[in-house]
């Protein structure tokens, strides 16, 4: 798929919750991903995260830990999962975020799974991030104590149909300050 520019990329880009259980996820495609999330801007560069990409057999381990209750029964179908800890920041970003009072690791982590997601999209792929899970199971599977911040589906969507966007309101979300107004 090929964008022209990055509102086109926004508008296509969807929480997909109705995966194709038969069509695997090529690592190459997976690998795309992660090299873009690399580019991802980050307060003094800290990067505090690391990706986990679980695919094949091993995404069906991942999938029952993330169904609580009925609450995503739709990872059943889903193939590959990037799970995204929260790791350290470099000495830079810990002194920032001591002084400003401000949660920079939170930002980090969100702006490098924009990145990941809607690379995935050029790729034909679908995703969904998901912030409920059994966080003890999966570090257990993962052997790590890092924290786990959120996961992100990955697979091909069965019928891809473009949802109508609903969203607030612009004076809900912004407000343009100029010598204008």
């Amino acid at each position: 798929m090929e964008f022209n520019d990055f509102k086109e990329l926004a508008k296509v880009r969807q929480s997909c919750r109705d995966y194709d259980p038969d069509r695997e996820v090529e690592i190459e495609k997976l690998q795309t991903c992660l090299d873009t999330m690399k580019l991802a801007p980050s307060a003094c560069n800290a990067q505090p995260y690391y990706y986990y990409i679980v695919h094949g057999d091993n995404a069906k381990i991942i999938s029952k830990y993330l169904q609580l209750g009925k609450m995503n029964s739709f990872t059943k179908d889903v193939n590959a999962f990037a799970i995204v800890t929260e790791e350290n920041y470099n000495l830079t970003a810990k002194i920032g975020s001591k002084v400003k009072n401000q949660d920079f690791k939170s930002v980090d982590i969100g702006i490098s799974t924009a990145y990941f997601t809607a690379e995935a999209t050029t790729l034909g792929l679908s995703t969904c991030v998901i912030g409920w899970f059994d966080e003890e199971k999966i570090q257990k599977f993962l052997n790590t104590k890092s924290r786990i911040r959120l996961i992100i589906a990955i697979g091909y969507a069965k019928n891809e149909e473009i949802r109508e966007k609903k969203r607030k309101t612009s004076d809900a979300l912004y407000k343009i300050i100029s010598e204008d107004l």
